[in-house]
């Protein structure tokens, strides 16, 4: 979330702690919980401002952590809420959800001083044969890079996998927003972009954690900010979609630590 690429970060690769390792267990189950409890209340006639207030009470009034999007560099909101041709950072509105609407809902909580980012897709009922599909290639584009992940594999390797799936399955991959390294902070080294070429980029290692979260279009590549500063949307009207895990690297290969209890990939 709220990661632009490519884009020069002050510090470099965190290795975390078997402390922070657990800490960051927290954070990322609990914002798993969050996805899986708005589920049912993503449905016809309901406004994501409603479903923004919705998963804000649950963090702060249940879940007693912090949603990290609330006021990060002005974002007005606790959740994004992306609808249809929407790429990411849409803000909850008063807008109602129709029938046949994708949408993303990204999550971001902080607990104990440690963060935890996870997204899914969302269909309101029904929804069109391209958005079912770009969704689908999105959710196969993020497990792809996951199950990559481990010591001595290259960041590279990595964005050159999910590029070339998505390309092959008649999408595109957004080259302007990125996963990213996370932990104390929300956006830390290394940037994982979601295009590239094999043996390039940052050489895995036990201890880095980070996120892996390709928005995938049905239509081409390029999107434009809207005048609010934050909606980013396809230039083509096109539907884009995005799934996104927070991942461990580990000595035998990785932990995604956001992955909900008793789900596989």
């Amino acid at each position: 979330m709220f990661q632009k690429s490519p884009k020069k970060l002050t510090s470099s690769i965190t290795f975390k702690t078997p402390e922070e390792i657990e800490k960051m267990r927290v954070a990322g189950r609990l914002a798993a919980e969050v996805l899986r409890m708005i589920q049912p209340h993503v449905r016809e006639g309901v406004t994501t401002e409603h479903l923004d207030r919705l998963c804000h009470d649950y963090m702060v009034n249940v879940q007693q952590a912090i949603p990290a999007p609330l006021n990060y560099r002005g974002f007005p909101k606790s959740i994004c809420t992306s609808v249809n041709h929407v790429v990411c950072h849409g803000i909850p509105g008063p807008k109602t959800l129709k029938k046949g609407d994708v949408l993303n809902i990204d999550v971001t909580v902080i607990k104990d001083g440690y963060h935890g980012d996870t997204s899914r897709m969302f269909h309101v009922g029904p929804a069109p044969i391209a958005a079912q599909r770009v969704s689908r290639v999105s959710y196969e584009c993020m497990c792809i890079g996951l199950r990559m992940v481990r010591p001595g594999i290259r960041l590279g390797d990595i964005g050159h996998a999910i590029q070339k799936y998505a390309e092959a399955q008649h999408c595109s991959v957004v080259r302007e927003y990125c996963g990213h390294g996370i932990g104390r902070e929300f956006h830390e080294e290394p940037q994982v972009l979601h295009y590239g070429n094999p043996g390039t980029g940052v050489e895995l290692a036990p201890g880095m954690v980070f996120t892996i979260e390709p928005m995938i279009n049905a239509g081409k590549r390029h999107v434009k900010v809207l005048p609010d500063g934050w909606t980013v949307v396809t230039k083509d009207h096109s539907f884009s979609a995005q799934w996104e895990h927070t991942v461990l690297v580990t000595d035998a290969g990785h932990e995604i630590l956001t992955l909900p209890h008793g789900e596989t990939l």
